[in-house]
């Protein structure tokens, strides 16, 4: 589920494009043309002081791990198309729920924000957070972003599936491009008297009777059904990926676009691990999107977040490995099958520090730096962490030291290779950003 703190991995949640592929403009390598505009599947859009997003992140549209047959991340999301077609039937006895995994990332503002309710003021509309083509389009931060356009378009069950982009450190578990899948269903009144079995009232004559566990349009009678249904889907879901015996706990949440709201959290090795969040669909988005007479729910979660333990894959890296040695491991695996990961082989790591004292002339953000470090440091990066801060206590300057933590998915970097890409990121560091190196 879409979480307003950009620094995790569970989300949910444009005239849509459809496509087989996308394509950066190949006459400029940079991917921005001369008229200083940002081209993404053939369309350009005019650069402003909110663009933000770089070559590298361009790279990796249309590469669609989602949907590479073989890859990890395929079977993975093959196995939750095959639940919400075993489970959700109609009476002809064909699925009811629709599959989208196609769909063009470029997203207006008013779709990834607007039209989920997030407030204006919100951090995640912040350039340090998003990747902005320019103050009207970004890359979608969720796939929640393409949920009002599909309910206007007469939808009323589906998942969509898709590449989500995010300002954001860099770790074993974090990576600046990730998938989501985020699924709604939506529910009319007579449904609902079906599940239940006797006539319910969706709505509150009282309107203003909202409290921590239901908004106060609907009934309460109707938000027991709907959050019931919700959650026995939903376990039901990832016992039928993680088998029957897996722990599991919900705990409550806020989000802006469902009330109330909840994150599924499952015990695995030993280890809670967040595996998704959901909630009732927030009225006025339904309305907004002209399915005011209806009530519904909508969850979403990351496939890395669980496709990682359930192969038992230690690094978020290697879902973009090209290395034969990972990928074959995954080929000719049946439908229903699972395999656990065996690491190629284990390569040392390679420790550099970088201090600098912050600009006074122009704010400053770590998220800038992670980025940086991303886009010159490559692969080869494996965690970037601030460490220390220091204040001087008569200039008033301030001071970040930075661990760059080197390691190759392949081979074993020798400290002079890495001593080069790091002497890079000082450069660069020192000329983009404005630090000034200790």
């Amino acid at each position: 589920m879409f979480k307003l703190q950009y620094n995790t991995r569970v989300c949910f949640f444009r005239h849509l494009k459809f496509s087989i592929g996308y394509t950066i403009d190949t006459k400029h390598p940079s991917s921005r043309a001369a008229s200083k505009s940002v081209v993404v599947d053939g369309k350009s859009y005019i650069e402003d002081e909110y663009t933000n997003v770089t070559p590298k992140i361009l790279s990796f549209i249309g590469t669609n791990n989602h949907n590479r047959c073989g890859h990890p991340l395929n079977l993975f999301k093959q196995r939750l198309v095959d639940f919400f077609y075993d489970h959700f039937r109609g009476r002809t006895g064909n699925p009811i729920f629709s599959i989208y995994d196609k769909i063009n990332p470029v997203v207006t503002t008013n779709e990834n924000f607007d039209s989920l309710l997030v407030p204006k003021d919100h951090p995640s509309r912040n350039k340090t957070d998003s990747y902005y083509l320019n103050k009207t389009h970004m890359l979608r931060a969720h796939c929640t972003a393409h949920q009002s356009e599909l309910i206007k378009m007469g939808l009323d069950n589906f998942v969509v599936f898709g590449d989500v982009y995010r300002r954001d450190e860099i770790d074993a578990t974090h990576y600046p491009v990730f998938h989501q899948a985020d699924g709604v269903h939506i529910f009319t009144p007579n449904e609902l008297e079906l599940i239940n079995g006797t006539n319910v009232n969706v709505f509150d004559n009282d309107k203003n009777n909202s409290n921590d566990e239901k908004q106060g349009v609907y009934s309460k009678e109707a938000n027991e059904i709907v959050t019931d249904h919700l959650k026995k889907t939903l376990v039901t879901m990832i016992k039928k990926v993680f088998g029957e015996e897996i722990e599991y706990r919900w705990i409550s949440e806020y989000f802006p676009f469902t009330h109330p709201s909840f994150e599924l959290e499952i015990n695995y090795n030993g280890q809670w691990i967040e595996a998704l969040g959901c909630g009732v669909i927030r009225h006025e988005i339904l309305k907004n999107a002209g399915a005011g007479n209806r009530i519904g729910w909508a969850f979403g979660l990351g496939l890395e977040r669980l496709a990682m333990p359930f192969y038992s894959i230690p690094d978020i890296r290697l879902f973009w490995s090209k290395d034969s040695g990972f990928l074959n491991q995954f080929q000719n695996l049946p439908k229903d099958g699972r395999m656990k990961y065996k690491p190629i082989s284990i390569y040392p790591q390679c420790i550099n520090d970088i201090s600098f004292w912050l600009p006074k002339e122009k704010q400053f953000c770590s998220n800038d730096f992670y980025e940086l470090v991303g886009n010159y440091g490559g692969q080869l990066v494996e965690q970037v962490k601030l460490i220390d801060q220091f204040k001087h206590p008569n200039t008033g300057n301030v001071s970040h030291c930075y661990r760059i933590v080197y390691r190759h998915l392949e081979k074993t970097l020798s400290q002079a290779e890495v001593n080069e890409v790091h002497k890079l990121i000082e450069i660069k560091a020192t000329q983009i950003l404005g630090v000034k190196l200790r």
